[in-house]
């Protein structure tokens, strides 16, 4: 199911929008193969009214269980926008995680050498608050979500830094641009060391 518009945020955009990666249902696509292969066999070359029923019954049940999955894989998303990364899974009750990119620390990928062959891996996500880390298996690419979540992190940072400055703006001087600044750290918007920072800029100006 793909992340809908209305479910972004106001200035909100979608970067990456991925389902799992087609290993999510390898396991029951092959098991499907094999029982078909094994009901052809049962009907053309054994020709036993029982074993043709079993085979077909085979069949059946890994055919349930295969769309089964398919359906789980098609409602499965991993999705990176410009403020947040966000999982959702589910059919028939839903699950989701949402980390703002602010609250990012560090994001790890892990691949296996066949898994390098076929484009398939995990991220590991360390993020500030009660979570901390989180793993997401089947990402498509890992390598190249991770750069962009890097890529999505600096550019969040800036936005935050240009939004600073137009507080800090309107002719004010350099203790009243520290005193705004203090005032922006003590609701929240920006963090103690952002603050720090900036305040040293300032004061280097003077």
């Amino acid at each position: 199911m793909a992340f809908r518009e209305d479910q972004a945020y106001s200035d909100e955009e979608v970067v990456l929008d991925l389902k799992p990666h087609w290993w999510f249902f390898a396991t029951q696509a092959l098991a499907l193969f094999w029982a078909l292969v094994l009901g052809m066999v049962a009907a053309v070359w054994i020709q036993q009214p029982v074993v043709t029923i079993i085979a077909l019954g085979l069949i059946v049940v890994i055919l349930i269980w295969f769309i089964a999955r398919y359906i789980v894989w098609g409602t499965t998303s991993f999705v990176v926008t410009t403020d947040r990364l966000i999982n959702r899974s589910g059919v028939f009750s839903r699950q989701g995680t949402e980390i703002p990119l602010e609250r990012v620390n560090t994001v790890f990928f892990s691949q296996s050498f066949f898994e390098r062959l076929i484009g398939s891996g995990d991220l590991e996500i360390e993020s500030a608050g009660e979570q901390g880390s989180q793993k997401f298996s089947d990402i498509r690419r890992p390598l190249n979500v991770q750069n962009e979540i890097y890529r999505q992190m600096e550019s969040n940072e800036n936005r935050k830094y240009d939004r600073v400055g137009r507080n800090l703006g309107g002719g004010l001087s350099i203790p009243e641009q520290i005193e705004k600044l203090d005032e922006l750290r003590r609701k929240a918007i920006i963090s103690d060391a952002e603050f720090e920072q900036k305040k040293n800029e300032l004061l280097d100006r003077m």
